[in-house]
């Protein structure tokens, strides 16, 4: 039994899944933060199914881009879970998790997260459902200049940018309304493959994906950037 947790943006999620199913999940809209709902979340939902962390397979956990203290809660617990049940850790990005259900449809994917100032953090997948660049920050405006022929827009960030991506795209845009359960839904399913594959995450490494650290008045940043504050090469 795997179980997944993703605390990426406001909505956050817990999921156990067995093989390939769900056979239990929680998702809700955090008002304040995840810190004080993620650990009874994850109780219930164990004991929901007469399960104790030292029974899992492992742990599944997204790495943002998302809020910088959200991101932090999910991560820490993800770790705290794996590293008292002895079970491996997997990290997959928010932004492949929105991507995931649309990979196989033979459309270039775009998937999209707010994050604020009018910008969101944007990922983008070919036909073939590989990746045509690395996740970056950008506007609308940048964004839709990427874009060639049909595609797929999905993901929080959609309902921000739906009129421009509309009047931009026309008929050739295909916009998804969001449905958070269903990034924890992808985690599970991502997770699961990568564990069966031998591709475990090194805890002692593993870290939140930071688009653009948070500050007030500092220049932004349009790097990824881990936890520690350097970016990725």
């Amino acid at each position: 039994m795997l179980l997944a947790l993703d605390t990426s943006t406001r909505y956050a999620s817990v999921a156990l899944a067995d093989e390939d199913r769900i056979v239990a999940s929680r998702t809700w809209y955090s008002t304040f933060n995840h810190t004080a709902e993620l650990m009874p979340a994850v109780a219930q939902l164990l004991e929901s199914r007469g399960l104790t962390a030292a029974e899992l397979d492992g742990v599944a956990v997204a790495l943002g881009p998302g809020g910088f203290s959200a991101l932090r809660v999910g991560i820490s617990v993800a770790k705290g879970l794996a590293l008292v049940a002895k079970k491996p850790i997997v990290g997959v990005g928010t932004l492949d998790l929105e991507a995931h259900p649309y990979l196989k449809s033979g459309t270039q994917v775009c998937a999209l997260l707010e994050a604020g100032r009018e910008e969101c953090a944007t990922a983008l997948f070919g036909p073939d459902g590989i990746r045509l660049r690395e996740d970056r920050v950008c506007t609308a405006e940048e964004l839709l200049a990427e874009i060639t022929g049909p595609a797929i827009f999905c993901g929080e960030g959609v309902t921000a940018w739906q009129d421009q991506i509309a009047g931009s795209c026309g008929t050739k845009a295909q916009i998804v309304w969001p449905v958070p359960a269903a990034r924890v839904w992808a985690l599970a399913a991502i997770g699961r493959e990568k564990l069966a594959a031998g591709e475990a995450s090194d805890i002692t490494t593993l870290e939140p994906e930071y688009l653009r650290m948070p500050s007030i008045g500092a220049p932004k940043q349009r790097d990824r950037v881990p936890q520690g504050g350097r970016p990725a090469r």
